[in-house]
């Protein structure tokens, strides 16, 4: 297929504010290119106030494909969308939110579409070539890769939070109504049970403290888990602790949970380059460690070099006071 017949930025995800993230910077790509933006919109039951919403927030037109099969998420019939979707109207680069669902239909599209795809990329910008080209971590997030594709339509996908969601605007386009021929999926889904979530999920958690080998057991947790109440945050924790010892169920790093808060308390974290890639975009990091080499201390804004089982009760003491 002829690269010229590509044209445009085409945008996807089925978690609807990551949606609005990547509408802004697909909206900047697009004036770059000096091209249309679209938004394809999938499920069952979709109001055109949906669609008009994507507008608002950068869209120039928004294909809106409707059906039943659709309500719920399954790999096998979103990827037939998306890959007649991106057939019939030929984008030369698609967005699509790197949620644990886009991970799984971002490759599966750029099989069907014979290219490429750029995962995880946390830069994405024009070159003078008019090309797609991204930053990526690798190598456990110790470098940064840029990569450029050579084919189109040039696929990136994009974990939450990277971009800023854009403010919405009185912009006119136009919502299309496209029936696609959606096949009954070989698989099917049999139950569905919501996850028991204490609090804000982490992603979204403006305040964090998280904690690491330094603590000796689970129960030692409730110190943090004191200080994150009385600041109004969440708790954390490293790999380790998650993967290793099994206390907890999600962890921060490059290869868990990303995450932006405002503040971030690393409490008897080390530091491992895996770990401190996942808070690389927190606002403020403050490191708590009784080893003043550990190498948390140089992605740390403040540093605190002592005892956690001294530091934090005294810490949550101060607040306590403080926040009278």
């Amino acid at each position: 297929m002829n690269s010229n017949e590509f044209k445009g930025v085409m945008v996807f995800s089925e978690n609807f504010e990551i949606f609005l993230e990547l509408l802004g910077k697909g909206r900047e790509l697009a004036d770059k290119l000096q091209t249309e933006l679209s938004a394809a919109l999938i499920g069952h039951n979709i109001e055109d106030e949906r669609g008009k919403e994507l507008i608002k927030h950068g869209a120039d037109k928004v294909y809106v494909v409707d059906n039943p099969l659709l309500e719920q998420f399954n790999v096998e019939p979103y990827t037939d969308v998306l890959s007649k979707l991106a057939s019939d109207y030929k984008p030369e680069i698609i967005l699509i939110g790197a949620t644990k669902r886009g991970k799984e239909l971002a490759p599966r599209l750029a099989t069907r579409l014979n290219t490429g795809c750029m995962t995880e990329c946390s830069k994405l910008d024009i070159d003078e070539e008019g090309r797609l080209v991204v930053n990526r971590l690798v190598y456990g997030g110790s470098s940064i890769a840029i990569e450029v594709s050579r084919v189109k339509p040039q696929i990136a996908t994009v974990p939450p939070h990277v971009f800023e969601k854009p403010a919405p605007s009185d912009r006119t386009g136009e919502v299309v109504r496209v029936d696609v021929d959606v096949k009954e999926p070989k698989t099917k889904i049999i139950e569905k049970r919501k996850k028991e979530i204490a609090g804000v999920r982490l992603e979204e958690a403006p305040i964090i403290i998280a904690g690491g080998r330094g603590l000796r057991s689970k129960e030692d947790f409730k110190l943090l888990e004191e200080l994150a109440k009385v600041l109004g945050g969440q708790v954390g924790c490293t790999r380790p602790i998650a993967a290793d010892y099994g206390w907890f169920t999600n962890w921060i790093g490059i290869s868990g949970v990303k995450i932006k808060p405002k503040l971030y308390i690393a409490v008897g974290i080390s530091g491992a380059i895996q770990h401190t890639a996942g808070i690389m975009d927190s606002k403020i990091i403050v490191a708590i460690n009784k080893d003043e080499e550990a190498p948390i201390f140089k992605a740390a804004d403040y540093g605190i070099v002592g005892d956690l089982y001294k530091v934090v009760p005294a810490l949550t003491e101060a607040f306590k006071k403080l926040l009278k």
